[in-house]
């Protein structure tokens, strides 16, 4: 009832219905074979040259808005449902579009997000009007720093009672202004599908969130509306006379090395960045949290800069003479002093190479700016290198230099490995509880080559940057700088929507944990089987880390005592393992994966660790108190903690 022939029939005369469509089943498969397909239509499409709109038909608003979201090849909308824009979610079964049902609109913002990252399409959240759409903002600023495109569709009050301080009622344009790197409204009904059309382009090509704005009363009336196609802007390699400059300055160089960001992962630009360090020997590092923007299993690879990243890619980089940063903005939390080390060569030539015009020589003054793809940039290097080997010096110590790259990466697994088995100090493992960073090592020895991983903000997840090593793209998510709890596990399922043929991982402490757990409830109803590893460590461990530091000790509000993960979990319908010795951690993490892969079950694995901590996030940022009043003289502190550690050592 309801759905009339007469109307059905007028919907599918607009576009093809997709293949399947009557079976939601269908749009949630996508294998690698139709994955890789897709990914490289997408990228030959991008010509610049656009189908015209088909002609206008006489339609609902509603539909027309519908009709718009197939044409932009939408499969997945993540959100919950609302009021405001039920007129059109009623059409989404027989549309082929599956709303995905979440616990907290938050949650379905970051699903979006690492629909996005991991398909390489658009990520879709939708709430209802006023509070369903602002639990999203913290999703959409992840978003924005992570250069996702995900379009998010905030329905407001009607246009008749805007301003009147109604239900439900916001200003959310002003809301998501910061945010998003367009604001797309919906000013008359009549321009539903072309604005929703826009919102999508402009999410693609400007590398980013975008806001698309409709009043909920717009979803309502009819019009002839004509559906367009997506569009894709041909990108190019940057503009000639940087080109030429870029290759100039590696031509010259004696010590160059490449520094791969996120762009090189969005552009598909891995293999190209492969080729060019193949061909020049050089050591390749990749930016912070961007471990999978170059293959580990490389030779030139060195791993992450940053916090908590690798020592051997912070020396390979202290001794360039040339970095060409490709695809990066060279965020200034990327680039601080780790482990004590200034490694940023000041004195290096810096080329960097970046689709955004407003991130070139914003946070660090580049000799030479390439506005460009970072793929096709990579590409053009290597048709010059290649055309002009001899006349690039660095090739005439080609040994030398990859025996340096070895020795750095040995030394590094060293001092890791020193880091990883040590149980001494003030957590020594012990009465059911394991060392983190030895959980770490267990967790990766015992990954698949294919998973992907996402991982939350705190201090235990962020240590794991030292362990997490990728062979392809697109396989490790993370809230990147803006740095928000609750993002790892709503990342591994909007992953594993896009990629259900992959295994998807979370990492998150348990404070992290609890802002997220809820949507366990989303993994059982939607079946979509993840597994989280959550750190058990009694504490809010990165701000503890500050109070061990810089506060003596004095931890307030930094402790937790929470009941069994675990039990919560299957008393929610999920698989749930807790785990206390070092040798259960890769034989559970299998089984988790079992259930996930072969049973279609998420599973929750509960992870009981010391209270051990690794460096602070903010040594920049913090200092030591002084205090003036008389009545808080007693919180001053003259020193750092000389143990560097929590003193309250965890017991049964």
């Amino acid at each position: 009832m309801g759905r009339g022939p007469r109307a059905a029939a007028t919907v599918a005369r607009i576009l093809p219905r997709p293949l399947g469509a009557g079976s939601l089943a269908a749009t949630r498969i996508a294998t690698p074979a139709t994955w890789k397909a897709s990914q490289q239509q997408r990228r030959t499409s991008a010509t610049g040259v656009n189908d015209r709109p088909a002609a206008p038909v006489h339609m609902t608003n509603s539909e027309a808005f519908v009709e718009q979201l197939r044409a932009m090849e939408v499969k997945n909308v993540f959100g919950i449902v609302g009021s405001a824009f039920m007129d059109a979610l009623d059409l989404f079964p027989d549309a082929g579009i599956r709303f995905v049902s979440v616990q907290h609109e938050q949650n379905s913002g970051h699903m979006a997000d690492g629909y996005a990252r991991m398909s390489g399409k658009h990520g879709v959240v939708i709430g209802q009007n006023g509070p369903g759409v602002t639990n999203s903002v913290t999703a959409i600023a992840a978003a924005y720093w992570a250069h996702s495109p995900v379009v998010m569709i905030t329905p407001e009050c009607g246009t008749m009672v805007k301003g009147l301080g109604g239900f439900q009622e916001c200003d959310s344009m002003k809301i998501f202004e910061a945010v998003v790197k367009e604001q797309c409204h919906v000013h008359h009904p009549a321009r539903i599908a072309e604005i929703t059309g826009r919102a999508f382009d402009l999410a693609y090509s400007m590398n980013g969130p975008t806001q698309l704005n409709i009043p909920r009363d717009y979803f309502y009336g009819e019009g002839k509306y004509a559906i367009r196609s997506v569009r894709q802007p041909e990108r190019s390699a940057g503009g000639p006379a940087s080109l030429d400059a870029a290759f100039e300055a590696l031509k010259s160089a004696k010590n160059p090395v490449l520094l791969l960001g996120g762009g090189t992962v969005l552009a598909g630009g891995v293999d190209a960045a492969a080729r060019l360090a193949t061909l020049l020997g050089c050591p390749a590092a990749c930016t912070y949290l961007h471990n999978d923007a170059f293959p580990a299993s490389h030779p030139s690879w060195v791993g992450p800069i940053g916090y908590l990243g690798h020592r051997s890619a912070m020396r390979c980089l202290s001794e360039a003479d040339v970095v060409l940063a490709v695809g990066t903005r060279l965020n200034p939390f990327c680039t601080n002093p780790q482990y004590g080390i200034s490694y940023w060569p000041e004195e290096a030539k810096l080329v960097q190479v970046d689709c955004d015009p407003k991130r070139l020589s914003f946070t660090k003054a580049a000799d030479v700016e390439v506005m460009g793809d970072a793929k096709l940039f990579l590409e053009e290097m290597i048709s010059r290198v290649e055309q002009s080997k001899s006349s690039v010096q660095c090739l005439a110590t080609l040994s030398e230099r990859q025996a340096a790259t070895k020795k750095h990466k040995e030394t590094w697994e060293a001092e890791l490995d020193a880091e990883t088995y040590d149980k001494g100090g003030v957590h020594p493992p012990g009465n059911g509880f394991m060392k983190p960073r030895a959980v770490l090592r267990e967790l990766e020895k015992s990954l698949p080559e294919d998973a992907v991983v996402a991982t939350d903000i705190g201090n235990i997840s962020s240590v794991a940057n030292s362990y997490l090593r990728f062979n392809k793209p697109r396989h490790f998510l993370a809230p990147m700088s803006y740095g928000n709890c609750g993002y790892s596990s709503p990342a591994a399922m909007g992953a594993k929507v896009a990629r259900p043929d992959l295994p998807c991982v979370a990492y998150c402490g348990e404070g992290a944990w609890g802002m997220q757990l809820m949507d366990t409830l989303t993994m059982v109803r939607e079946k979509i089987p993840v597994t989280v590893c959550v750190f058990n460590n009694g504490q809010w461990g990165a701000e503890k880390k500050n109070q061990v530091l810089w506060f003596g000790d004095r931890y307030v509000g930094t402790n937790l005592e929470n009941p069994s993960f675990a039990a919560i979990a299957k008393a929610m319908g999920a698989e749930a393992i807790t785990v206390t010795e070092i040798d259960e951690v890769g034989p559970a993490l299998k089984k988790a994966l079992d259930f996930q892969m072969k049973e279609g079950k998420p599973c929750i694995l509960e992870l009981m660790v010391t209270k051990e901590l690794g460096d602070p996030f903010r040594r920049d940022a913090m200092k030591l108190p002084k205090r003036l009043l008389q009545r808080y003289k007693g919180t001053e502190e003259f020193e750092e903690s000389k143990t560097q550690q929590p003193v309250d050592v965890r017991s049964r």
